[in-house]
């Protein structure tokens, strides 16, 4: 078994893409905690088969979204919280521990946490455990249309965990690992932010429409990985079962991309391990330090674009800060915004 400590110039990566087992017919937490249990151990057997095929190189398994519940499907904000949201330190997160522990790998996925600073909330974590099992990433998704976020009560969240909680990058021995949920491949904020702080591999869990024509959050992960220079492992879900949403909505393409915009391995539709790829960390890091015109990232001029974002005003923020909230709460303050926008003159 490898040191967990040494750092590596390369290994590989996999974007495993599972299908996704939804608890939203689960009468109560323990049956969900059962249903949990048993999406982990299939995904125990599943990880062991796949770095059999792949190899002992094969140091980093990334997750698709919310990949032991699914999402709530009208459960208020209270019901899915005590229904479908593990805890910080809890027993799944100990049962994955375990499986990164067994097969030396960084272990990347998202789910629906609890955090008893916010107990009438929870927020979508995309999280990395690293070989000794530790969680060694926590990063709580900040665009979302029907799940609160840190920004939806940004200014305590700000008190529990600064800034770097809010754009946290984890610096190992298999380079700076960031993460980005779903959707937020679009928001190129969140990962130039991510970038800032070092980021050399952004790991996307996500749950998508899988199209044979070019989709944008195609163009955006191609995107994503030249601005910032570097990789991005997507791992979609092979489709959504127990769901009234037909399976195969959301199943297939899962890839990884490379720092230079060059799709290295994609798959098609249903449950796959043949996303994987070779991660150079040398390779990027020696285009981050050659001059020239493709070298993006150094060539950035923010102070350029920071007055006109810190006096632009869209989304508010603190709409869930010291009140309860129901499902409407989120379509009726998006409503708001494009009012005051279009009032304004901006759209």
């Amino acid at each position: 078994m490898t040191d967990q400590t040494q750092s590596l110039d390369s290994f590989r990566a996999l974007a495993l893409q599972v299908t996704c087992h939804a608890v939203n017919q689960a009468s109560d937490r323990q049956e969900v905690r059962l249903l949990i249990q048993k999406t982990i151990t299939r995904l125990a057997k599943q990880i062991a088969a796949s770095i059999a095929f792949i190899g002992s190189d094969c140091r980093l398994i990334v997750l698709p979204e919310y990949f032991l519940t699914g999402f709530p499907m009208g459960e208020s904000v209270e019901a899915w919280a005590n229904k479908a949201c593990i805890e910080i330190n809890g027993s799944e997160y100990e049962a994955l521990g375990k499986i990164a522990q067994k097969y030396n790998i960084f272990l990347a996925g998202n789910a629906y946490e609890l955090d008893s600073n916010f107990p009438d909330l929870y927020f979508q974590t995309c999280f990395v455990i690293d070989p000794s099992g530790a969680v060694v990433l926590r990063y709580r998704r900040l665009n979302s249309m029907f799940a609160p976020t840190p920004h939806d009560v940004w200014d305590k969240y700000l008190d529990c965990y600064g800034l770097e909680g809010v754009f946290p990058v984890a610096k190992t021995a298999i380079g700076n690992l960031a993460a980005l949920a779903s959707e937020e491949i679009l928001y190129p904020e969140v990962a130039r932010c991510l970038a800032m702080r070092g980021a050399e591999i952004f790991l996307h869990s996500t749950s998508e429409v899988y199209s044979k024509n070019f989709t944008p959050k195609d163009a955006a992960k191609i995107t994503r990985a030249v601005e910032n220079m570097a990789y991005v492992v997507s791992a979609n879900t092979a489709g959504l079962a127990n769901s009234p949403i037909p399976i195969g909505s959301v199943d297939g393409g899962s890839k990884i991309i490379d720092h230079r915009g060059i799709v290295l391995a994609e798959t098609g539709a249903g449950e796959s391990m043949a996303a994987f790829a070779e991660i150079d960390l040398a390779a990027l890091r020696r285009d981050r330090h050659r001059p020239g015109l493709n070298n993006l990232l150094s060539r950035q001029r923010f102070e350029l674009y920071a007055q006109t974002y810190s006096q632009s005003k869209f989304y508010p923020a603190n709409t869930m800060l010291n009140q309860p909230v129901e499902r409407k709460h989120f379509i009726q303050t998006q409503q708001q915004t494009i009012e005051r926008l279009s009032e304004l003159g901006i759209i």
